[in-house]
């Protein structure tokens, strides 16, 4: 069973019930989400061993995380409860041509305030397959930012295969750093990096010259920067309402570049968290399969599966989404 590990933020997540807007809801449905966690959550459900990373405070409330991770089958034994406060989003699900909003409130958490010497990376890693991190992380605070760097140091030195999905929020970097100081050297370490053209463009100062194919021309031009990058994907999303998407992967290799096809939601329940499943699914196919481009159609029909679950993570099998992959999107009663 691969061991994979993930390091990141938790966040309580409180959302209108139904597709209530914010200023009508007399009450919050609550749950937990965090984009390295949700990966995690997903390759539970693959038939991974996985251990999450991190810091919840020492109250009722990271008790509570600590329980809803425990639930998901992700090991909470590398769980710090220290600190006070737990980062929090409030979610409004849209509907049609309203689209949802996010409105987040971490400053200040017990994550943000952490202590990078109380995790020991050599323990923690010892026996990893995968090591996973999102560009969120170093995002919240100068310290996530120190221990992320140590984490990948050691990934390094054991060998172990690390993810990253680099997308970075610009308006949380709130500690005299940017993107763009912190990301390139994290991102060196990383083997598959999840990345549009404009995240490329933006963070790495990569900008292509072609016509056609920028894609994979940024993403050849980063891994001539950066050798330890084996792999280079993304999503695109195909917008026709806030009910209706269409979902395609793509990825450039080192030496070829390959597209999904489309896959069509057309009712979709939750989008927050589907690039968690699309990653997911990707790592899962990487280790599993072995196949870049069956990789490619798991993680993309995992992502389009994730849409149709509420919450955070994508609680569905590998049955399922290889049933998708087939073509079978009829959504049959099954007995």
């Amino acid at each position: 069973m691969p061991k994979i590990v993930t390091f990141g933020e938790i966040l309580l997540r409180l959302s209108t019930p139904g597709f209530q807007k914010i200023a009508q809801a007399e009450s919050f449905d609550c749950t937990f989400g965090g984009t390295e966690m949700n990966v995690g959550a997903a390759l539970v459900n693959f038939g991974f061993d996985v251990t999450h990373v991190g810091v919840f405070p020492e109250n009722h409330i990271g008790k509570k995380a600590k329980a809803f991770i425990r639930k998901l089958g992700i090991s909470d034994e590398n769980i710090h409860l220290k600190g006070q406060r737990m980062g929090l989003f409030f979610l409004e699900t849209g509907a049609v041509s309203r689209a949802s909003q996010i409105v987040y409130d971490r400053a200040d958490s017990a994550f943000v305030n952490l202590d990078p010497s109380w995790f020991n990376w050599e323990e923690i890693l010892k026996d990893a397959d995968w090591f996973h991190w999102c560009g969120i992380t170093p995002a919240v605070g100068e310290k996530p930012a120190i221990a992320l760097l140590d984490a990948l140091k050691v990934a390094k030195k054991l060998g172990i295969k690390v993810s990253s999905d680099i997308y970075y929020r610009s308006n949380l970097w709130n500690y005299g750093k940017t993107p763009q100081d912190i990301l390139p050297e994290l991102a060196s370490y990383s083997n598959v990096i999840l990345a549009s053209r404009k995240n490329i463009e933006e963070i790495f100062g990569i900008v292509s010259n072609e016509e056609k194919g920028k894609f994979q021309d940024t993403a050849k031009k980063l891994m001539e920067r950066y050798p330890s990058i084996e792999k280079i994907i993304a999503t695109e999303r195909i917008q026709i309402s806030a009910s209706h998407n269409r979902m395609n992967a793509r990825m450039w290799n080192g030496q070829e570049y390959m597209k999904t096809s489309n896959l069509d939601i057309t009712h979709i329940v939750d989008r927050v968290g589907t690039g968690d499943a699309f990653l997911g699914g990707f790592i899962y196919g990487q280790l599993k399969y072995k196949d870049d481009l069956k990789s490619l159609e798991f993680g993309n029909a995992s992502s389009a599966l994730k849409h149709t679950i509420p919450g955070d993570q994508n609680l569905v099998d590998i049955a399922e989404v290889e049933n998708l992959m087939l073509g079978d999107g009829s959504g049959k009663l099954k007995r």
